[in-house]
């Protein structure tokens, strides 16, 4: 798409990547309105919160879990210079499947989490990508009683990717991974390795959903 044909369809009241984002999630979700959770004061405003907002599912698919998906990392509002880019913006979403204790539990945790990772990209202006591994430096929810201590990343098995006229979005999904596996890999830290660990791990977790209880 060039910026003329982007012109043509498009208006500045348009959120075009957003948009873009909620039709992917219509076709997984298509009788459910998300949780969304908004920064109380944006970074624009001088707040610390980097994303827009974090859409928050329920799902019954393999085991009740809540689904979290980002909207911030790509471009999505009206923009001409961003027409018919390779990637919008820095080219993905973030996605986290998370075990489901209690429907109305505390998941506010999460959100705290992705805002730290948004942060991160944004000032250090590098970006996550496939078979990432970073380690959380500690348990991923603080004062509760996990071994999930680090984070990998692979594409959302439901979402995948998506072209929008910004670019290409890749929906890349966290995986907690326990002290252990962390270990291992940090022998070997390659994306083959840690592509190896997952596809392991989907064997009997297809969606790579967290359990903050797993050893």
């Amino acid at each position: 798409m060039n910026t003329e044909e982007y012109r043509k369809q498009f208006t500045e009241d348009d959120a075009v990547g957003w948009e873009c984002i909620d039709k992917e999630l219509k076709k997984i979700y298509p009788d459910q309105e998300p949780l969304h959770f908004v920064p109380s004061l944006h970074y624009i405003a001088g707040g610390n919160d980097q994303l827009d907002g974090i859409s928050v599912y329920k799902s019954e698919k393999q085991m009740k879990h809540f689904h979290f998906v980002t909207y911030g990392f790509s471009e999505l509002y009206y923009n001409e210079k961003s027409a018919g880019g390779e990637f919008s913006k820095f080219g993905f979403e973030l996605t986290f499947r998370l075990k489901m204790e209690q429907p109305d539990e505390n998941i506010s945790w999460v959100c705290n989490l992705l805002q730290n990772l948004a942060r991160y990209v944004f000032k250090s202006g590098k970006w996550f990508e496939e078979y990432h591994l970073i380690p959380a430096n500690g348990p991923i929810r603080s004062e509760y009683d996990t071994d999930i201590t680090a984070l990998a990343f692979a594409l959302d098995p439901k979402l995948g990717k998506t072209d929008t006229p910004h670019g290409e979005v890749s929906f890349l999904q966290i995986i907690g991974i326990t002290s252990d596996e962390y270990k291992q890999l940090e022998q070997n830290p390659v994306p083959s390795e840690t592509k190896k660990m997952i596809d392991r791990m989907q064997q009997d977790n297809k969606l790579l959903i967290t359990d903050l209880n797993r050893k």
